[in-house]
């Protein structure tokens, strides 16, 4: 079956929405208690070469993406966000330090929010509406949030997992796109990662390490199901270092390298085939076409 492109898709059809976490290999949360952040600049770095991979095998496919982009890398490598929005992609935030948002207080993640999304726009030069937290640590111990990012001007989020989790997760939330209203009377649409109702169990499908640990076909099938059968858009997120296989090795626990190093070798072919499969564009376009942002 050929998927159709996404400037060719009929009125009402669904936009997938794929999504990275520009982030490098040393700021994964699961990392933080051996790789303090005061170091990571003595690490080697590899996410503006995995980033441009990813921006070529984009091109290559005809889709469009939104970049997360960690304001950390932002001010260590200004020219990679610019050339993001040059090639027609969304510049979002995904904070300033990986900092998990329910550590921090709501007056230091207000203005670490506030400061990275002015440094994104001064790079790409256009407005950055969209927010994705560190791991996803927007839970019911930190809903706070949503209110400070409508307070901040962004049109959207997209933190929130509705899975069981150890590090993240509201197990009950919505699981299609929605509008969050503000204790302010503010708005901000919620578009929360994708999982697919498996024997009363929401199964993670939205990319990242479910993407490399699952098979290719459990990922593929449930996406179709929620495009087909349950007219839901999804949205898909990976990392830049998912695609680097010979990145190098952190020593932390066990559970943390599984997660992290298994099957990055089969990540990228894994990426491709699915970017033949499915139309895919940015969360805004995405958004755009559900009627929920404009």
């Amino acid at each position: 079956m050929m998927r159709p492109e996404p400037g060719q898709l009929a009125e009402g059809e669904l936009l997938n929405a794929m999504t990275v976490d520009v982030e490098d290999y040393i700021h994964v949360s699961a990392f933080a208690r051996v790789v303090r952040m005061e170091d990571w600049d003595r690490h080697e770095s590899r996410v503006e070469r995995n980033t441009h991979r990813l921006l070529d095998l984009f091109d290559a496919h005809g889709a469009r993406a939104s970049f997360f982009v960690l304001g950390w890398v932002a001010q260590r490598y200004p020219a990679l966000v610019r050339e993001i929005a040059a090639r027609g992609h969304e510049v979002a935030s995904h904070g300033m330090t990986h900092r998990l948002v329910y550590e921090q207080t709501p007056e230091v993640f207000r203005e670490e929010t506030r400061v990275s999304k002015a440094l994104l726009e001064d790079l790409a030069q256009c407005p950055v509406l969209g927010y994705r937290a560190a791991s996803y640590s927007i839970t019911k111990r930190s809903l706070w949030a949503l209110d400070i990012l409508a307070e901040l001007g962004f049109a959207y989020d997209s933190s929130i997992f509705p899975v069981h989790h150890d590090r993240y997760g509201i197990p009950d939330a919505q699981i299609a796109p929605y509008v969050h209203e503000t204790t302010a009377g503010g708005r901000l649409v919620e578009f929360p990662l994708t999982t697919k109702q498996v024997l009363g169990y929401r199964l993670p499908v939205s990319g990242g390490g479910y993407f490399r640990l699952l098979p290719y076909a459990v990922t593929s099938r449930s996406l179709h199901s929620i495009n087909r059968s349950e007219r839901r858009a999804f949205i898909f997120y990976l990392h830049p270092w998912e695609i680097d296989p010979t990145q190098p090795r952190i020593k932390a626990s066990l559970l943390s390298r599984f997660r992290h190093y298994t099957n990055l070798s089969k990540c990228e072919g894994r990426l491709r085939r699915l970017l033949g499969q499915f139309a895919f564009g940015t969360v805004q376009q995405s958004l755009a076409r559900l009627a929920l942002l404009v």
